[in-house]
This record gives structure tokens, sequence and C-alpha cells, in this order.
């Protein structure tokens, strides 16, 4: 009913592990899609970052000039054009990324035919 032979049993098992591990070892789609979250969630909070600061620079100076709200708005327009010169240069830095990585990916399937 039972294989007597505990060694048997127990390289069989060692293999259906190895297999287990090397399946799940295959699916990078996972992580991937991790990534790209992270980078999503860093630009948005790139770009509010920026509307942030500036709001807070220019409603803390139009208290102290009393100016409210010229001042606040002048300075959350120019937060808003620093995030957004921010998501693009980090776009820019990821795309650079992944390019090199499908370059690599590319000479490692040449080199490999």
């Amino acid at each position: 009913m039972s294989d007597p032979d505990p060694t048997r049993r127990l390289a069989d098992l060692d293999a259906r592990i190895a297999a287990a591990k090397a399946a799940t070892a295959q699916t990078p789609h996972q992580e991937e899609h991790y990534s790209q979250a992270n980078l999503a969630w860093r630009m948005v909070i790139e770009l509010v970052a920026g509307l942030g600061i500036g709001f807070g620079i220019g409603y803390g100076l139009d208290t102290l000039l009393g100016t409210l709200p010229w001042l606040m708005v002048l300075f959350t327009m120019l937060g808003l054009a620093a995030g957004v010169k921010t998501m693009i240069r980090s776009a820019q830095e990821i795309q650079k990324t992944k390019l090199v990585e499908t370059a690599g990916q590319d000479e490692g399937n040449r080199n490999g035919d």
C-alpha cells in the first residue's frame, strides 16, 4: 500500500517541492504589478507634494503680507508646475530603466540563439 523505502519517498517529496518552487518563480507578473503601482503612487505623491508646498508658501506669504489670496494662487500654480515637472522627470527615469532592461533581455536572447 505504501512505499516501504523512506529515502525514495523523501526524494519524491524533494522533487515535488522543487517543481512547486520553480512554478512560483516563473510568475513575475505579480511583482511587476506591485512595481507599477509603486511608481504610480510615487508620481501622485510628487504632484500632491508640489501642490501642498506651493499652497503653504503662498498662504504663509499672504498671511504675512496681507495680500490674501494672490500669492496663494500664484504659488499653488507654481507648485503644480513643479509637481508636473518632477512627474515628467520620474517618468523619463522609469522609461530609461525599462529600455535598459529590454535591451539587456534582447541582447541575452540574441546570444542564446
